[in-house]
């Protein structure tokens, strides 16, 4: 059948697409568990099982992530090849958009960004900012580390009770500024601040240190577009918070369907295109 299962095993969970050879993507899915080879298997299984699919259906496997180190051999004895997760990443930012050359992030556990284009992929840098500081923070202020439940809470937050606004600090309005830009990520922190308030404080600091650093990104390769990937990216407040950053400095946001599985579905592209 030419099926390849394009594998992106994270920190906290492994995503798994099935792209058939005509390079069209069958299905999606992840699975978390604390043993990241112990989830890649699972996640084999269960895409397997969803798709009717048997083993000998599978032509290959692409491994990629910080959790592929811990992989050694042929994943149920298929050929199985390791990718950068660089290559991966700027791959799948390309197959989602159809763009040509673009900047491309992934806000996962930490976010970083590579320049894709005709010329290959470059890392251009990242930041140890991510989806790992909002569950690691919200673990130890609320005692929750549902991501979805932190997202909810947020929802009902007013940012005026942790961060201060450059018009609150400033009486003169600066020239590329405006009044609502974010003067300091929760400096401000009232007493009367609620858990809701907070919790959306930490996504705003978040996706703005994301954003910002998109915008240098681009600027470097001198590029107007970014592609935004990763579970965390996912998140309504990242489209809100993206957005906002990208109004600022004149750079659009692209957050793709697929956005949490960008990398996966590029560790299968990279094989149907050879």
């Amino acid at each position: 059948m030419g099926i390849v299962l394009g594998i992106d095993i994270g920190s906290s969970a492994t995503k798994i697409v099935a792209m058939d050879e005509s390079k069209t993507i069958l299905n999606s899915l992840k699975v978390s568990a604390s043993d990241p080879v112990t989830a890649m298997y699972g996640a084999v299984g269960k895409i397997l099982c969803e798709e009717r699919m048997q083993i000998a259906d599978v032509e290959a496997v692409m491994l990629t992530g910080m959790g592929a180190s811990y992989v050694e051999g042929d994943v149920y004895g298929l050929p199985t090849t390791k990718v950068t997760e660089f290559d991966a990443l700027g791959t799948g930012g390309l197959y989602l958009t159809g763009l040509e050359e673009t900047v491309v992030g992934s806000i996962g556990t930490g976010t970083v960004f590579v320049h894709a284009g005709p010329d290959g992929i470059q890392h251009i840098g990242g930041s140890a900012v991510g989806g790992g500081t909002l569950v690691g923070l919200s673990s130890r202020l609320f005692g929750i580390r549902d991501v979805e439940v932190i997202a909810d809470m947020a929802e009902q937050g007013n940012l005026k009770n942790v961060d201060w606004g450059i018009a609150e600090l400033s009486r003169d309005q600066m020239e590329t500024l405006p009044d609502y830009a974010t003067s300091s990520n929760l400096g401000k922190m009232k007493s009367t601040a609620t858990d809701e308030d907070v919790a959306l404080g930490l996504m705003n600091m978040i996706f703005q240190t994301a954003g910002t650093l998109a915008v240098f990104a681009c600027r470097n390769v001198n590029l107007k577009k970014a592609v935004i990937g990763g579970s965390t990216a996912t998140l309504n407040q990242a489209r809100i918070m993206l957005g906002q950053v990208g109004e600022l400095y004149d750079i659009d946001f692209i957050i793709p369907k697929q956005a949490a599985y960008m990398t996966a579905i590029g560790a299968a592209f990279l094989f149907q295109s050879k």
